[in-house]
C-alpha cells in the first residue's frame, strides 16, 4: 500500500503516517517505453528509407515520441506528492508536500480531530478528511477506494480516545 505507520516513540504514544500516490511506473520502465514507442514507431518507416517521403513523415513521429516523453514526465512531477500525518499525545499534525515544493500545514489539538469518510459528494468515492481546530482537510485522496476504505479504519482506531490512555 502506498502509506506507511511509522511508530517513533511507543512510550509516548507518538506515531507517523506516511502516504504517497502509487508508483507503477519505476525508471526503467520509463526508460523501456520510451524506446519501445520509438522502435514501434521507426518499424512503418522502414519501406521510406530513402526516399523523400521519410522526410516529410519523420517530424510528425517525433512529435509523437516528444508528446509521449512529456506526458510520462509530467505525470512523474504531478506524483511528488507526501503526506506525513504525525500524532503525539496532544496534537495531531498534517503536512502535505505538493509537487511544485509548497507545504500546506494543519494542525489540531488530537483529543478534537476526528476523521470522517464521505462515502459521496467528495472528489472521489470514500472521500477522507480530517476534522479539528476549525478546519477540514484532505487526507489520501490520491489513493484506491479499497486503500482509502483501510485507511479510514486505520485512522479512526489511532485518533479514538481510548489510544491516548495506554
Amino acid at each position: 500500500m502506498p502509506y506507511d505507520w511509522i511508530a517513533k516513540d511507543t512510550e509516548h504514544d507518538t506515531a507517523e503516517l506516511h502516504l504517497w500516490p502509487h508508483q507503477s511506473l519505476p525508471p526503467r520502465g520509463f526508460a523501456a517505453v520510451v524506446l519501445m514507442t520509438f522502435t514501434l514507431i521507426l518499424v512503418p518507416l522502414v519501406p521510406f528509407l530513402g526516399t523523400v517521403v521519410l522526410w516529410g513523415i519523420l517530424p510528425f513521429m517525433l512529435v509523437a515520441l516528444g508528446g509521449i516523453w512529456l506526458a510520462l514526465r509530467r505525470n512523474w512531477r504531478d506524483q511528488r506528492i507526501l503526506e506525513v500525518l504525525t500524532l503525539t499525545d496532544d496534537t495531531a499534525r498534517l503536512v502535505r508536500r505538493n509537487p511544485r515544493g509548497d507545504v500546506q500545514n494543519w494542525e489540531c489539538n488530537r483529543y478534537w480531530a476526528q476523521a470522517e469518510m464521505h462515502a459521496r459528494g467528495g472528489p472521489v468515492p470514500h472521500y477522507i478528511t480530517l476534522r479539528g481546530g476549525g478546519r477540514e482537510v484532505e487526507i489520501g485522496a490520491f489513493l484506491s477506494e479499497d486503500e482509502r476504505k483501510a485507511l479510514y479504519d486505520e485512522l479512526q482506531a489511532a485518533l479514538s480516545p481510548a489510544v491516548l490512555r495506554r
